[in-house]
C-alpha cells in the first residue's frame, strides 16, 4: 500500500495525541512539530495598569498535578512521535521556560539529538504587568535529529539564506506574535485558543526543514496553524487534537488556504546538494572543444583545454580546479567559478556551462 493509503493525510483527529499516534504506521512521518501543554506555572488572576484581567491560559489541558506528571506524559508522548518518525526526519517543539528544559532532558534521555535551539524573539511581547520581573519576550524551539548517528536530514540552508537576504541564518528569529486578522475569534470576540501560533513562525520552520510533498505530524494541533503552514507550502499535514472545538476551528481555517503554485514553491538548493558535473562532459558534449582557451575574469590569464578535460597554463597542468589554485598561488580553487570562455566578445563563467548540463539533463528544474 502506498503512503497515502496508510497515511490520514491533511486530516484533523480527534482524540489523545498518545492513542493516535500509535495507530499511525512507523517510520511514516517526515518531520513533527509539537506545541504541547507548557504547564503555566501561574499563581493567581493577572491584572494591566487599568485593573482588568489579562486573558492568561488557565485551560485544563494545560494543568498537570506535578512536575513528574507532567514528565511522563512528556516521555509518553516523544516515543510515541520518535517511533513515527522517519529515519531521515526531524521533529521541532516549542516552550517557554515552564517546561522547555524539562522536555529537553526528556528528549535527550529517550535517544533524541539536539541539533539546534532556536529563540524566537517576540517583537510585540506582553507586558510584565507587575513589575516584579523581566518582560518574558521570547520562546525556544529545539529541532533535533531521531539520534545522534543520523546523517540525513533535510536542511534547506541555501533557501534560509535567501530569505535572510544572503545572510546565513541565525537561531534567533525576530517575529511578532499571532494578532490582527489572523488571530482566530468567536463569534463575541474571544481568542477560540490562547496560545494560538503565527503563521510566520511555521513556515520559516516548514520552509527550512521540509520540502514539498513532506509529511508533517502536529500532535497538539490547536487552531491548526500547522496546517495553514503546510497546505500553503505544499506539504502534506496530519493533525491530532484532543478537543473538538479547536479540531473544528481548524477544519475551517485550513479550508480557506489557497496553496501555492508549484514554481512559487521552488526552493534555492545548495550547490553542494547538486550532482557532481566533471569538466570533461563539458568536453564531451562539445561545449568546449580541445584546444579552446579559457580565461580568468579580466582575460589576464589563459589556460588551453585539453581532450581529456584537463587544462594547461605555461608549465602548469591538471583540473580546472588545481591549475586555478597554482596560477593564483593559492592553496585551492573552484575552477568553475574562475575560469571563463568567450562568447560573441565577452566573458562568461564556465558555470554557466555546467548549469546548462544539469538543465538538459533533467537534474535541476529549467
Amino acid at each position: 500500500m502506498t503512503k497515502k493509503q496508510t497515511l490520514p493525510l491533511d486530516q484533523v483527529l480527534v482524540g489523545d495525541c498518545i492513542e493516535l499516534m500509535n495507530t499511525l504506521p512507523e517510520k511514516s512521518v517526515d518531520l513533527i512539530f509539537a506545541d504541547p501543554p507548557y504547564n503555566l506555572q501561574l499563581g493567581g488572576d493577572l491584572l494591566r495598569p487599568n485593573n482588568t484581567k489579562v486573558d492568561a491560559v488557565d485551560d485544563h489541558w494545560d494543568q498537570f498535578d506535578s512536575f513528574n506528571h507532567y514528565d511522563e506524559f512528556s516521555r509518553q508522548w516523544l516515543q510515541a512521535a520518535r517511533r513515527v518518525l522517519k529515519d531521515t526526519g526531524a521533529i521541532w517543539v516549542i516552550g517557554s521556560y515552564h517546561n522547555i528544559y524539562r522536555v529537553g532532558t526528556v528528549m535527550q534521555d529517550i535517544g533524541y539529538w539536539i541539533l539546534n535551539d532556536i529563540v524566537w524573539r517576540k517583537t510585540n511581547p506582553m507586558p510584565n504587568f507587575r513589575g516584579k520581573r523581566f518582560c518574558n519576550a521570547h520562546e525556544t524551539l529545539l529541532w533535533c535529529s531521531k539520534n545522534a548517528e543520523q546523517k540525513a536530514i533535510t536542511f534547506n540552508y541555501e533557501a534560509m539564506k535567501q530569505l535572510n537576504e544572503g545572510l546565513q541564518m541565525r537561531s534567533d528569529w525576530l517575529l511578532p506574535i499571532c494578532s490582527g486578522g489572523e488571530r482566530l475569534k468567536d463569534d463575541k470576540g474571544k481568542k477560540v485558543h490562547p496560545t494560538q501560533k503565527p503563521e510566520a513562525l511555521l513556515q520559516r520552520v516548514l520552509m527550512a526543514t521540509t520540502r514539498q510533498g513532506d509529511v508533517v505530524l502536529d500532535p497538539f494541533f490547536g487552531t491548526g496553524t500547522t496546517g495553514a503552514a503546510a497546505r500553503r507550502l505544499g506539504r502534506h499535514f496530519i493533525g491530532l487534537e484532543r478537543e473538538e472545538e479547536y479540531a473544528t476551528a481548524a477544519r475551517e481555517r485550513i479550508g480557506k488556504v489557497q496553496m501555492l503554485d508549484g514554481d512559487s514553491l521552488e526552493l534555492t538548493e545548495s550547490k553542494r546538494a547538486l550532482p557532481r558535473i566533471p569538466f570533461g562532459a563539458v568536453i564531451e558534449r562539445g561545449l568546449l572543444a580541445p584546444g579552446d582557451k579559457i580565461y580568468d575574469n579580466r582575460g589576464n590569464v589563459a589556460a588551453l583545454v585539453r581532450a581529456d578535460g584537463s587544462i594547461a597554463h605555461k608549465d602548469a597542468a591538471g583540473s580546472i580546479h588545481q591549475v586555478g589554485a597554482q596560477v593564483q598561488g593559492a592553496q585551492a580553487c573552484n575552477g568553475w567559478t574562475y575560469w571563463h570562455y568567450k562568447c560573441d566578445g565577452r566573458l562568461v563563467s564556465i558555470d554557466n556551462l555546467r548549469s546548462q548540463l544539469r538543465k538538459e539533463m533533467g537534474q535541476i528544474s529549467a
